[in-house]
């Protein structure tokens, strides 16, 4: 009996949007985390469920937050950053993702 594969859907694409390589982030990949930005409106499910489609792995479990964004100068006009969401994926024992590689 062949294994099933989860079916890609283009809405997956949309959700993982591009992983994050940060200092902290890289850190987390000691202990089998891989650290996302994922839209404002994305659930925990959703991530969970396009990570595994897409990358082919199990996910133990996903942690979001959401980074306020800052207010900033520049050349005396004052603009403001966006805000943006981050979801920290755990997988299980063994698995991988190469983050280098393009989606």
């Amino acid at each position: 009996m062949a294994t099933k594969k989860a079916e890609i859907k283009e809405w997956m694409y949309e959700v993982v949007r591009e992983p994050l390589i940060t200092e902290k982030a890289t850190l987390g990949s000691e202990h089998g985390q891989v650290t996302f930005r994922v839209p404002m409106k994305a659930s925990k499910p959703e991530v969970k469920e396009a990570v595994e489609a897409i990358f082919g792995v199990k996910v133990k479990a996903v942690n979001t937050s959401i980074q306020k964004g800052k207010n900033k100068r520049f050349r005396g006009i004052l603009g403001r950053r966006s805000d943006a969401k981050k979801a920290i994926v755990t997988l299980e024992a063994g698995q991988t993702i190469d983050v280098g590689a393009p989606l």
